[in-house]
């Protein structure tokens, strides 16, 4: 009897020292606790669920001690992410959901696309100036796009080592759109500007559509090739929806993969997030960095939409350059709101997606710039 009770406690001891429990530290733990709050953001405010669920709950993950991930299906999901897998899946699916005709019919919005992308030099320079490298400077500034998947590629092939805080700081910005972006819009806009009922677009034909992915792709990725990827599924997903002969193809690509990519690129981003990794003053500066970069954006986009409204005799309403930043279509909405806010049955939610996807181009042309300047 005394044999037996002998090995069963052996093997008590056995099971304790292997378990997490036995050398979980306070790093694990409060990350745990970070993972349930962003839980608590995603489904009970309901900031982005889709993408902080899986984030958080692969953050609270990453924190168990002795979880074994190194091999199997967690090893496979952050290598989709360090292999540069996933990005430019989203990107094909975003294509497929994404209306260029707006942008097409008014190629002036091109500009207001560009201007939100001041944000991210803005971060640039500060991120070298709190004594990053320059490298993950460049990453570090991509946030202010709002491009959660452009920054998660861009800090895999330059900052992979702070990929889980950048990861985390532009999906959140990403959330928090309609918090951040109406006090910068309503503080650079007056009333009377606000209130401007900007006219009908004219018709897009099939054969611009069409046309339009081709030659983007064409255009940017020999300018950029290092961002060829990601332009290139982008403008794929848009051909699947606009040729009107793949929409099987473009039905899937909306659903089914950009659904199952999303799980994994958010689970493999939260992954990353361990207590070791994340918790530092880095990780702090980076997020306050990502938030200016993003303020800096929106504001940026309003004030070339205020010159712009001033060039054309008051024909464009400046709210829709805030939605210059990639928040494909949370940032248009955002105006559109802002819109009837001012004056109600004021419509601008197409006019806003022009500046809207050309952000999502814009961050991905200023992603490849960074990669042409810092990849050595």
């Amino acid at each position: 009897m005394d044999g037996f009770f002998g090995a069963f406690a052996v093997a008590i001891h056995a099971v304790w020292s292997d378990s997490g429990y036995f050398v979980m530290n306070m790093n694990n733990i409060i990350m745990m606790i970070v993972g349930a709050v962003l839980l608590y953001l995603a489904i009970g405010k309901g900031f982005e669920p889709l993408l902080l669920t899986p984030i958080a709950f692969g953050c609270i993950l990453a924190n168990i001690p002795n979880n074994g991930f190194d091999e199997g299906v967690m090893n496979a999901i952050s290598m989709g992410i360090h292999m540069e897998i996933f990005p430019p899946l989203i990107f094909m699916g975003v294509g497929a959901m994404t209306d260029f005709g707006p942008l097409i019919a008014n190629p002036n919005t091109l500009l207001l696309g560009a201007a939100a992308q001041f944000g991210v030099f803005v971060a640039l320079y500060g991120a070298m100036a709190m004594g990053f490298t320059s490298s993950q400077a460049a990453a570090i500034g991509i946030i202010g796009g709002a491009d959660g998947p452009t920054a998660i590629y861009l800090a895999t092939k330059l900052a992979p080592e702070i990929l889980g805080a950048i990861a985390v700081a532009a999906y959140s910005y990403m959330s928090l759109v309609p918090l951040i972006q109406p006090p910068v819009m309503r503080l650079l806009t007056t009333k009377k500007e606000r209130e401007i009922q900007m006219g009908q677009m004219r018709h897009v034909s099939k054969f611009e559509k069409i046309v339009f992915p081709i030659v983007t792709t064409i255009a940017i990725s020999l300018l950029l090739p290092a961002i060829s990827s990601l332009i290139g599924m982008l403008m794929l997903g848009n051909l699947f929806r606009e040729s009107c002969v793949t929409d099987r193809l473009s039905d899937t690509a909306q659903n089914a993969l950009i659904n199952t990519v999303t799980i994994f690129l958010a689970l493999g981003t939260g992954l990353t997030m361990s207590g070791d990794a994340f918790l530092k003053l880095a990780t702090i500066k980076i997020i306050v960095l990502g938030l200016v970069a993003f303020i800096v954006g929106t504001a940026a986009g309003v004030l070339l939409g205020k010159v712009m409204c001033y060039l054309s005799g008051g024909k464009i309403n400046p709210l829709i350059g805030s939605a210059g930043v990639s928040a494909v279509p949370m940032a248009a909405r955002v105006s559109q709101i802002e819109g009837q806010k001012a004056k109600p049955g004021n419509y601008l939610l197409m006019h806003a997606m022009g500046p809207n996807v050309a952000g999502v181009i814009g961050t991905a042309v200023a992603a490849g710039t960074m990669l042409a300047m810092f990849g050595g």
